[in-house]
């Protein structure tokens, strides 16, 4: 099995258990100690923190589901393309329940050092998620 294979299935099976599962501690197999994540926050967020963020996340949404859509590998570098869906059961953000269906699209640029990813770049849109929740109007005049 080829590096890029063994890459592009470890992302797999640690994202279904993460994000599909809740098992966050999957994702010591594929994230670094030192794993930092840049995404809409000033500050990125460390291991741990991305860990509660993907628990809160799954409390407010429990019945979420994550699809990863595509992979690119090259070199120490991935790109994942993702899109989720879920209901909002429990307050977000400060945001109360809903109960409203929403989905979510981004991308996720990763580098890896070695076998794991030391570094990930996200991107997505919050306004979308906002907007599926009722909390802002998009795009309307």
């Amino acid at each position: 099995m080829s590096n890029s294979e063994t890459r592009r299935g470890l992302i797999e099976k640690v994202w279904a258990a993460a994000w599909g599962h809740g098992d966050v501690d999957a994702l010591d197999q594929l994230l670094s100690p030192a794993y930092l994540r840049h995404g809409t926050d000033r500050h990125p967020q460390d291991l741990n923190a991305f860990k509660a963020s993907i628990v809160s996340t799954r409390a407010a949404f429990p019945d979420l589901v994550t699809t990863i859509d595509d992979i690119v590998l090259e070199g120490d570098r991935a790109a994942i393309r993702w899109h989720s869906s879920g209901t909002h059961e429990t307050s977000f953000l400060g945001v109360p329940a809903t109960k409203r269906r929403v989905d979510a699209s981004g991308a996720t640029f990763a580098r890896f050092e070695g076998d794991r990813i030391v570094e990930e770049h996200v991107t997505w849109d919050p306004r979308a998620l906002l907007s599926a929740l009722g909390i802002i109007r998009v795009g309307q005049d």
